[in-house]
């Protein structure tokens, strides 16, 4: 069983549905060393060779090798601007699936949905595409193509659904589920009444191993189209986390946050635009944050003409800032906040109308009067008259269906699970819990941002749950 149907759950489906990656014959490389390690077995899958062998010396923008290396064979020059083909072909191999089920709350694709359709994606077009469907080839059917060598979100979001349609995956999904526990019970405790009501249920039957002697209870209810709840229960001997990271907006902990006019989405704004609440006349917007997500939120404002204060706490000049890290002439609206956020500071008043940016600030409070009281480093304060509040300061993966919401599973087990500061600690190669056999991690919760790089932590998950059911070649 699968908790989520983003990216890397889509990824790991179509590995487990049978489809299996070859190294192509007289492909080329542009690794030498890889080259020579690929053609050391070219009749044995990417699958079943040692995965760890073959990534070893790799070197790119993930501290994962597993990613690294199911990257270089899908896109093998692209961090220099190439465009060389995949060295990987696909072969059906129905014999070898292995039966899943991928539970998600929206239609496949995870968050994508629930992101504003015309924004424009962090990374390049091709870097969104799942194995052997390329992204552009899709566009290109849709007579589309990249702009700046970028996506939009409605693309991206439609691309996947596409993508679980076309390669036959549907039977796998299912969507409108909310996952409310999950938890290892004793397989004799389950009675084979519980086991047929599963199959009637789900048309999925479960071979328990025999020698399984604990298995997973995965609790929750499917949303009917009536609006009611069917609550359902699912053992399984491997649980697959892959929620993402969408799900629990980060909050600043100070009074007031929780007042009507405060948010911690984007898409209030947007919302609040669409119903004339706010316009060119209101108070500015009040957001906070230094992260893309707010720098979604000042151009989105600034297309529309609405006042803004932009509240942050690092320096403009951090290095750590995401907006010192991105090259200019890929992302020009990201340089034009960053240079907003430079040259209109409430101390000097610059070229951009209706912005102020407050470098190196804190929110100490919001008042019922919607008066906020700012503090910059030196403990001065000021108060500003706003229309509305953006909290946008990164957000956190909800694990509430599992006990002690998964702290125990993380690499620092004292403190919540979080992408980027402490992910849930898995093995390398095999994407496999280190605190609890069984469970996997996927995508953020195991550290792995970018959907380029997910699907390497799917192939590692491919391969061990392979291993595991003897699905291995002979």
């Amino acid at each position: 069983v699968f908790l989520g149907n983003g990216p890397s759950g889509i990824c790991l489906s179509y590995l487990l549905s049978g489809y299996i990656p070859y190294f192509k014959r007289d492909s080329l490389h542009p690794h030498p060393i890889l080259q020579r390690k690929l053609e050391e077995a070219p009749d044995v899958s990417i699958l079943d060779q040692d995965l760890e062998y073959l990534s070893e010396g790799l070197e790119g923008r993930s501290h994962s090798p597993v990613a690294l290396l199911f990257d270089t064979l899908q896109r093998p020059d692209t961090d220099f601007g190439g465009t060389a083909e995949s060295v990987l072909t696909w072969w059906h191999e129905t014999d070898r699936a292995v039966p899943h089920l991928v539970l998600g709350r929206n239609a496949p694709g995870g968050a994508w949905h629930s992101i504003e359709g015309s924004m424009i994606t962090l990374s390049r077009g091709e870097w969104m595409g799942l194995p052997d469907l390329p992204f552009k080839d899709w566009l290109k059917q849709r007579r589309r193509g990249l702009r700046n060598n970028r996506a939009t979100a409605e693309d991206i979001a439609q691309y996947y659904q596409h993508y679980v349609m076309k390669k036959g995956l549907q039977k796998n999904f299912r969507c409108g589920t909310v996952v409310t526990s999950v938890r290892k019970v004793s397989a004799e405790s389950i009675s084979t009444h519980a086991q047929k009501d599963l199959q009637e249920n789900s048309d999925l039957l479960w071979n328990l191993n025999e020698k399984s002697t604990e298995v997973f209870q995965v609790d929750g209810f499917f949303k009917t189209v009536k609006g009611g709840k069917e609550l359902f229960s699912i053992y399984a001997e491997n649980v697959v986390l892959a929620t993402g990271t969408y799900d629990s907006p980060t909050w600043l902990g100070v009074k007031g946050e929780n007042l009507s006019y405060v948010h911690h989405q984007l898409s209030a704004l947007e919302e609040a635009v669409k119903n004339n609440s706010i316009g060119i006349m209101s108070d500015p917007v009040l957001i906070v944050g230094a992260g893309l997500t707010a720098a979604d939120a000042i151009l989105f404002a600034h297309h529309c003409s609405i006042p803004v204060i932009h509240v942050f706490r690092r320096r403009v000049s951090d290095p750590g800032l995401i907006f010192n890290q991105l090259p200019k002439m890929m992302y020009p609206e990201y340089h034009k906040v960053h240079q907003m956020m430079k040259e209109q500071s409430a101390a000097c008043a610059g070229p951009y109308e209706c912005y102020v940016s407050l470098p190196e600030h804190h929110v100490l409070s919001f008042g019922k009067d919607k008066k906020c009281i700012f503090q910059d480093k030196n403990g001065y304060q000021k108060a500003y008259k706003i229309s509305m509040a953006l909290v946008l300061t990164g957000s956190n993966p909800n694990l509430s269906f599992l006990p002690n919401n998964g702290i125990d599973l993380a690499m620092d087990s004292d403190q919540p699970v979080n992408p980027k500061r402490n992910p849930i600690d898995v093995d390398p190669f095999t994407y496999e819990c280190t605190q609890e056999k069984g469970l996997y991690a996927l995508g953020p919760l195991a550290g792995d941002n970018f959907v380029r790089f997910v699907q390497g932590g799917a192939l590692a998950v491919a391969s061990s749950l392979l291993k595991k059911a003897n699905k291995n070649p002979p």
